[in-house]
């Protein structure tokens, strides 16, 4: 009879009684609460749907200029990422394309530049726009940027510092349309809210998925001469680990238009004004939808 070592008895049984590491997904995301929730949101239903462990790393500072050269090199799997940004920031094109091109178009160079790939639109567009309140969009009928040209020198424009500063802000905007305000304000970017509910501004500047908008009795205008770039969110991916985990693609299509501008503004809301955890907030949406099970994932 032969005696063995406690070693190699150890080492035999250790990998079946313990079960085989779980491969890990690695999610990037940036420094702001709409993308903790998304991250969330991706975790939940991988790790729902698959024997993948995921680890997010959250708030990357520099966002994108960090993350997408992490994502080349393999640091990271996944990320959400916005149509626009890819455009102008990595793939750094002057020419604007509308949505339906110019997602096609990021498809066919980032897989071609940087073997990476876009999947599965989330439904909602965090892009510059302009707001007003129902009482004044009612009043004057206002569903449009052109609208407001319709009424020169009769609105007060109110935005922060940066938005009279950058290309394609204030002045480029009004020229576009041939909009003439009343006048125009300088203004903290937390006071445009307060500014526009008390009458002293009219008309703001706005993120389509400010968590402030929700509940703020106001009517977010078209941009329909696309003035704004568009800033669809997505799962940009990495071709290589969708070919170790083809099952992952199947799981991250669920997200693909599961989500509005108010219902995402909405979820800012939760985190940024009720204090609620982001991982809970992503959850809860997810059961509403029927994506995940009602169980303890938001604790």
């Amino acid at each position: 009879m032969k005696y063995y070592s406690l070693a190699v008895i150890i080492g035999l049984v250790l990998p079946w009684g313990c079960g085989q590491k779980k491969d890990t997904i690695h999610i990037a995301t940036k420094p702001m609460t709409e993308q903790f929730i998304l991250g969330e949101m991706l975790s939940l239903l991988i790790e729902e749907n698959s024997d993948l462990h995921v680890k997010i790393t959250k708030g990357v500072g520099g966002g994108t200029s960090n993350i997408h050269p992490a994502m080349v090199k393999g640091d990271f799997d996944l990320y959400p990422e916005y149509t626009g940004t890819g455009w102008l920031v990595i793939l750094k094109k002057d020419t604007l394309l509308p949505p339906d091109k110019l997602y096609a178009e990021l498809q066919k160079e980032y897989s071609r530049e940087y073997g990476l790939k876009w999947v599965a639109p989330y439904g909602f567009n965090n892009a510059y726009s302009l707001a007003v309140s129902n009482d004044a969009a009612e009043k004057y009928h206002l569903k449009t940027f052109s609208d407001l040209a319709r009424y020169p020198d009769r609105f007060i424009f109110g935005a922060e510092y940066d938005f009279y500063e950058i290309n394609d802000g204030y002045t480029d905007l009004c020229a576009y349309y041939d909009i003439k305000f009343k006048k125009n304000l300088d203004m903290d970017i937390g006071l445009k809210y307060e500014a526009i509910k008390s009458g002293n501004i009219d008309v703001m500047n706005i993120f389509t998925t400010d968590g402030q908008l929700s509940g703020a009795n106001l009517t977010v205008l078209d941009d329909d001469k696309h003035f704004f770039p568009s800033y669809y969110c997505a799962t940009v991916v990495r071709e290589e680990t969708l070919k170790e985990h083809p099952e992952l693609e199947g799981i991250l299509e669920k997200m693909k238009g599961i989500l509005t501008d108010s219902e995402m503004a909405g979820m800012n809301h939760e985190v940024d004004v009720k204090h609620r955890s982001e991982r809970e907030v992503a959850a809860e949406f997810l059961q509403k939808k029927g994506l995940l099970k009602q169980d303890n994932h938001g604790k």
